[in-house]
């Protein structure tokens, strides 16, 4: 398995392995186009797990300054439990903290159980005393 940092052409590839990921929502926020300025603002902070096949993994990460944001963790269903979520984590923690971020936050959709049992079997906190509130500034609803 090889590790790296994701690239923008690594787009049509992450997007097929995110189509197989139950649990993992799509959004308009996902085109190459915003994933692109995603990894440029974001850079040495998203990963892929590669094997012979092509992206088996995926990871996306950034920060605000204090707190890291962790998104699409994905990892194709025949190679689950088998660590490449946890190289990829370990990968993003390390280089989020060689950034001067030692606190992190990740979203789970609430009827995603795998990806609940993932973070708290990790040591992860559940946080159920926040709430989270959007606010789309378009038109288009899918933002």
């Amino acid at each position: 398995m090889i590790y790296r940092n994701m690239k923008l052409s690594d787009h049509e590839a992450v997007m097929a392995l995110w189509g197989t990921c139950n649990g993992l929502s799509l959004r308009d926020a996902d085109s190459r186009q915003s994933t692109g300025k995603y990894l440029q603002r974001n850079p040495g902070l998203s990963f892929v797990a590669q094997d012979k096949t092509g992206i088996v993994g995926t990871l996306m990460a950034g920060h605000d300054g204090r707190r890291g944001y962790i998104q699409h963790l994905a990892v194709t269903p025949e190679l689950r439990g088998k660590g490449v979520g946890d190289k990829l984590v370990e990968l993003c923690l390390d280089a989020l903290k060689l950034e001067g971020i030692v606190k992190s936050h990740v979203h789970v959709l609430a009827d995603n159980s795998s990806g609940r049992a993932f973070w708290l079997n990790r040591g992860w906190i559940h946080r159920a005393e926040i709430e989270m509130y959007s606010f789309v500034n378009s038109a288009n609803q899918n933002a």
